[in-house]
């Protein structure tokens, strides 16, 4: 068994044994995490030490796996390491921790934040082996989402996680299959610039957005019902936070860091890179997309909209109303997604549970690092953009949609789909 092989046989086993054993005692005390109880430092220190030796073993074995996709993968089996470590609080081995074998039997380190950091050299080999995996990538240097959804091989029918909890489970793979969901939607959209918005050829490709986008709703619907608010808040949004990696801080991981709703946003014309503040939204991002995904949003990033092709089209015959049609519905189906996850998702599994919060958790909730408040104001703001609604000084695509929507308003004859 190769060092790689070990590593990931350990992150689907050990590893999430762990992390489950202290999720559940938090859950169990109803809080984000417990600090000072033996028995669970002994279990935190496992953790980071197995994980660590195993880490170095895969540094030492030689050259990087040849092969991007395998970088990547190896990426995040380090970034879920590192991810956990932060989750726990526990920065580094202890102090009095010479081997492996020492922190295994149960040596305790102080928590982050708690007490001394401890022999910090002990992550420097990870830190090391994640920077050089994200400069070889062109990514940021710890997991992302795309790990866990789209670069996460299953084996015995489970794919990698940090716990065994039902919810987690839930969470990953509702978001998985709206990433999915999405993708479809987007490359249906990418495909039409060349053919033009009156081809018939289009009305297919616009019903498959359309299909699409309603499946992303429906994917996020069921993870509103299914997943536990509690279980969330707990157990699942702190694995999400920002960490070290060497000197760097990094935000956490996003269940947004994909290019296919960006390319949405811009090939539907309801985002717009002049904008400094979309400007900003995809430039944050970037490091944080695999890199297929990075060369994605380049080429769209200054495509012309559909929007701006529909309203240039000369004469709007009945082919060019009846796409028009179709892609006022794309619109419409693309603001129903973002509006319902902004209210039904951020809202009441993370602004509602932060006020019931100790005030001296507060700093870390958001995984982007911000204050609470900042981060909803901005998906707020994207909210109102992929739904085409106005606020003052802060103008959206509505006008322009109005604009198409006269356009096709004339009284004609009944226009058939094909």
């Amino acid at each position: 068994m190769t060092a790689v092989a070990r590593l990931d046989r350990w992150i689907r086993t050990e590893f999430v044994e762990h992390n489950t054993e202290l999720e559940e005692a938090y859950f169990a005390e109803r809080r984000e995490i417990v600090h000072r109880r033996p028995e669970l430092e002994k279990v935190k220190q496992a953790l980071v030490a197995e994980g660590s030796h195993l880490i170095r073993a895969v540094s030492a074995a030689g050259p990087l796996p040849p092969a991007s996709r395998e970088k990547y993968q190896l990426l995040g089996m380090v970034g879920f390491y590192l991810a956990a470590c932060r989750r726990h609080e526990v920065t580094a081995l202890s102090e009095d921790t010479a081997s492996f074998e020492d922190a295994a039997s149960g040596s305790s380190a102080p928590a982050h934040g708690a007490g001394p950091p401890g022999n910090t050299a002990s992550f420097e080999p990870v830190w090391s082996l994640a920077q050089r995996l994200g400069s070889a990538l062109g990514v940021a240097p710890r997991f992302v989402f795309a790990h866990q959804a789209l670069y996460n091989p299953a084996v015995r029918d489970r794919y990698q996680t940090f716990t065994a909890l039902p919810d987690e489970t839930v969470f990953l793979t509702s978001n998985g299959l709206a990433v999915l969901a999405y993708q479809r939607a987007a490359d249906a959209l990418r495909r039409i610039p060349p053919m033009g918005v009156s081809n018939p050829l289009t009305t297919y490709l616009l019903e498959t957005a359309l299909s699409a986008l309603e499946d992303v709703l429906r994917f996020t619907q069921d993870l509103g019902r299914a997943l536990d608010v509690d279980r969330f808040f707990f157990n699942i949004r702190p694995y999400f936070k920002s960490h070290r990696v060497g000197p760097v801080e990094y935000r956490g991981a996003n269940a947004g860091d994909f290019s296919a709703i960006n390319e949405l946003d811009l090939l539907l014309g309801l985002g717009d890179t002049r904008d400094p503040f979309y400007q900003n939204v995809i430039a944050e991002k970037y490091a944080y997309l695999a890199p297929e995904d990075q060369a994605l949003l380049r080429a769209v990033v200054d495509e012309e909209s559909l929007l701006a092709r529909f309203l240039r089209e000369p004469e709007p015959g009945p082919r060019l109303r009846r796409n028009a049609e179709l892609f006022l519905a794309v619109c419409r189906a693309h603001g129903a997604a973002s509006t319902y996850h902004h209210h039904r998702l951020v809202k009441p599994f993370l602004v509602v549970p932060a006020e019931q919060a100790p005030a001296e958790r507060l700093s870390g909730i958001t995984a982007s690092g911000p204050p609470l408040d900042v981060v909803v104001a901005a998906l707020s703001r994207l909210s109102d953009l992929r739904s085409a609604r106005d606020r003052p000084g802060v103008p959206t695509a509505r006008a322009a949609l109005e604009r198409l929507r006269s356009l096709i308003s004339d009284p004609s004859p009944a226009v058939s789909p094909r």
